[in-house]
């Protein structure tokens, strides 16, 4: 499970619970920059995926299905095309990285990221006080999802989305990591999508803020193998939709699994 941006193996093991619910085991590191992980001299998504294979090495897990979320993305299209034969599936939901088209005028990164990872990245108690005193500036920036699709949601989903806002702290255990993601974001190049060969899922809300969907979009349309399952709205934490992606993502592996593409 590679977690996304403001995350570290605690929003990857929040992410993966309803698969461990599920009956899969999932390993849930932190990225380079977060929490106790160092930001090497390259920490780029190809240092990174060389790192997750480095981890399933030391692990000793020959193959094993891929779950990125948001900025963790770029080192899981990575990992894949480095490391072929260690993926076996690739489940991608709300992809934040940048995909740059090979013609053409470049794609840029959400104008508000860097703004805001500024202004949060100054110190912890300004974070958990713009928590308390914007939580809606908060919930359209750090959480990129429309006021509406928050406020038209259950209780439940209200919940989950505070939960997941909350557990961006402490910020000054991953201030390295999110500035690094916002320099991988500004700087990728051209991913070969068209040799992944593993079986991939992409999944998206129209509505998200971070624009992921047209990127989720773009990748399903040059990964051969590739699928996406996009809503009208959900932002970019698909409230309203968390059972039904639960539900596709568990499928999707499972599938592969009695295919014998999965190996646990």
């Amino acid at each position: 499970m590679i977690h996304g941006a403001g995350g570290g193996f605690d929003q990857g093991l929040e992410i993966g619970q309803p698969l461990i619910d599920r009956g899969f085991r999932v390993i849930a590191p932190s990225r380079f920059g977060y929490l106790r992980t160092p930001l090497p001299s390259d920490a780029s998504p190809m240092a990174q995926a060389d790192a997750h294979a480095c981890l399933l090495d030391a692990l000793k897990l020959a193959r094993v299905g891929v779950l990125a979320a948001s900025a963790g993305t770029s080192s899981a299209l990575q990992f894949c095309l480095r490391h072929p034969a260690r993926c076996s599936a690739l489940v991608v939901m709300v992809p934040a990285a940048i995909v740059p088209l090979a013609n053409g005028p470049q794609p840029k990164p959400p104008v508000s990221l860097p703004l805001v990872m500024k202004i949060a990245l100054r110190s912890d108690f300004l974070l958990w006080a713009a928590m308390k005193l914007a939580r809606n500036a908060l919930i359209k920036t750090l959480l990129a999802t429309p006021l509406a699709t928050f406020r038209n949601t259950s209780e439940d989903e209200q919940a989950r989305a505070l939960e997941l806002m909350r557990h961006c702290l402490p910020i000054s255990k991953r201030a390295k990591g999110i500035w690094n993601d916002t320099v991988v974001a500004l700087a990728l190049c051209r991913f070969a999508l068209e040799q992944i060969s593993v079986p991939t899922l992409l999944i998206s809300a129209e509505d998200d803020l971070y624009g992921t969907f047209r990127i989720a979009r773009y990748i399903a349309a040059y990964t051969p193998h590739a699928r996406l399952l996009s809503f009208p709205t959900g932002g970019h934490l698909l409230l309203g939709h968390q059972r039904e992606v639960e539900v596709e993502a568990a499928s999707f592996l499972r599938r592969l699994l009695a295919e014998q593409y999965f190996v646990a």
